[in-house]
């Protein structure tokens, strides 16, 4: 490419200027970003989505915030010092957010939700029928924090940052809400019987 200017005396003055393209630059970090989110996806996706469905109790709403988590983590991949906690943190506010929205939860009661026939072969699926029922019981931020303190693994310290509540309210919070996860269990095996 070239410009032209014009001195005080009035010639021109013709100069070769060359343009380098941002795109090109931008699309090999763009390929690197890519890639190692493609990566972080693969790591961790079903990590995210199982904490989802924990979180809500319901599949498809598992899959969507699970989607939008992914999205918005991408989004903020070179802000993320971690992106597993930061995806998490997401899925947590995520979900916080269609509670404002709805202004209430609407849960199915767990007398409501369909029995299965027992057998050996959906051992498995009752298992986790048993734990979204007795998970129903608790309050929203009961839920959150026996989810990401003892399904996750999550240390208190770390549960407590990313809800934004002190180390003490996470421990009698986990504690009121596994006395009633408990409780809830224990009801069940007695019918069962």
């Amino acid at each position: 490419m070239t410009a032209g200017t014009r001195d005080d005396d009035g010639t021109v003055r013709v100069e070769q200027l060359t343009v380098v393209p941002t795109r090109a630059r931008g699309a090999r970090t763009r390929s690197a970003t890519d890639e190692q989110f493609s990566a972080f996806v693969a790591e961790h996706g079903d990590d995210l989505l199982r904490t989802a469905w924990l979180l809500c109790g319901d599949a498809h709403r598992a899959e969507e915030l699970t989607q939008q988590a992914l999205v918005r983590t991408y989004a903020a991949w070179h802000r993320a010092q971690d992106p597993l906690a930061y995806a998490r943190r997401v899925l947590a506010n995520l979900r916080v957010d269609t509670w404002r929205r709805r202004r209430r939860e609407v849960l199915t009661a767990p007398e409501d939700l369909p029995e299965h026939a027992r057998s050996d072969v959906h051992a498995r699926t009752e298992d986790r029928d048993q734990l979204a029922r007795a998970l129903a019981l608790l309050s929203p931020r009961q839920r959150r924090i026996v989810v990401l303190r003892h399904m996750i693994g999550m240390p208190e310290a770390e549960v407590a940052a990313e809800l934004g509540v002190s180390v003490g309210t996470v421990k009698s919070t986990a504690s009121r809400g596994l006395a009633t996860l408990r409780a809830a269990l224990a009801t069940h095996q007695e019918e069962a019987r």
